[in-house]
């Protein structure tokens, strides 16, 4: 079965990120990551962009070509705008189909100054069309924002963006991760009454560590609902009790999301399966 089809013939549909390690060395404790994930039953695991290559690292086609062939879990690869162009995109898509993944989130990347912008992908919905032409058997994912991506005016403007991907051949949304429930209920409402009718899955990160908590606001743009910060206020200086007072926020984030209809519940679990397994064990008697 298909992502696309599991989104038609499932509830709710769970899922888990993961990011390639950035040395080869690592490589092997990635692959124990994530055979203890497959304990947890994901429907599909994520896999950020990475190239790979010169720099050390370990490639996305790589991991997840693993992901799918060793783990046995369909692997949903990343794919970036910024510092691909046609040819490296579609160099990198020929990796993948030789490699069995047929399944793309196209994103436009975050941008940084290793990362020139793409002479031919403006936006996200410009490689979503790219990859529909060139690999018209690839189901293509997209990313959006319940609180706005940071460049938008308005919410608004931003759903009406999510038309154009839907339109290009995107086949599922995962939203970008947030702390507070009723920034997505707005948005699905939203999204839903502005024509977009493809399953959206909802991206929930557990913060577990201090040091997680300014730089994950940061790159996310979240916002912070009171019930957040009096926790990290309360455990800040507590690593243990922060550790578990994460966990069951999560938990009580995902048990909502789900039992409000969400098409899906994505973990941002940043490559630790303990962290993922305790997450699961506290919704899994509802997947």
């Amino acid at each position: 079965m298909t992502i696309t089809e599991k989104f038609q013939n499932k509830r709710c549909v769970f899922s888990i990120e993961c990011f390639p390690p950035k040395q080869t060395t690592q490589m092997d404790k990635m692959k124990a990551t994530l055979q203890a994930m497959r304990a947890l039953n994901p429907d599909f695991i994520s896999v950020t962009f990475g190239a790979g290559g010169s720099a050390g690292g370990v490639s996305t086609v790589e991991v997840a070509d693993y992901i799918q062939h060793e783990v046995g879990v369909p692997a949903l690869a990343h794919l970036i705008c910024m510092g691909n162009d046609q040819t490296s995109a579609a160099r990198i898509l020929d990796e993948l189909e030789q490699a069995g993944v047929r399944d793309v989130l196209a994103l436009r990347g975050d941008r940084t100054p290793t990362r020139p912008e793409s002479p031919d992908f403006k936006h996200a919905s410009d490689l979503t069309a790219f990859i529909k032409w060139k690999k018209p058997g690839f189901s293509v994912h997209g990313a959006c924002y319940p609180e706005a991506h940071p460049e938008a005016a308005t919410l608004q403007q931003d759903v009406e963006n999510l038309r154009i991907k839907q339109a290009n051949g995107a086949e599922h949304l995962l939203t970008q991760l947030f702390f507070d429930n009723m920034h997505f209920y707005r948005f699905l409402n939203l999204a839903r009454r502005a024509g977009v009718t493809l399953p959206v899955s909802a991206g929930v990160m557990p913060i577990v560590k201090r040091s997680q908590i300014e730089r994950t606001v940061a790159l996310s743009s979240a916002s912070l609902p009171s019930e957040f910060t009096r926790m990290v206020s309360r455990f800040q200086d507590d690593p243990d009790s922060l550790y578990e007072a994460g966990i069951e926020y999560a938990v009580n984030q995902l048990r909502d999301l789900i039992e409000g209809g969400a098409d899906g519940v994505h973990l941002y679990a940043m490559n630790d399966a303990n962290v993922a397994a305790k997450v699961y064990e506290g919704i899994k008697d509802l997947l």
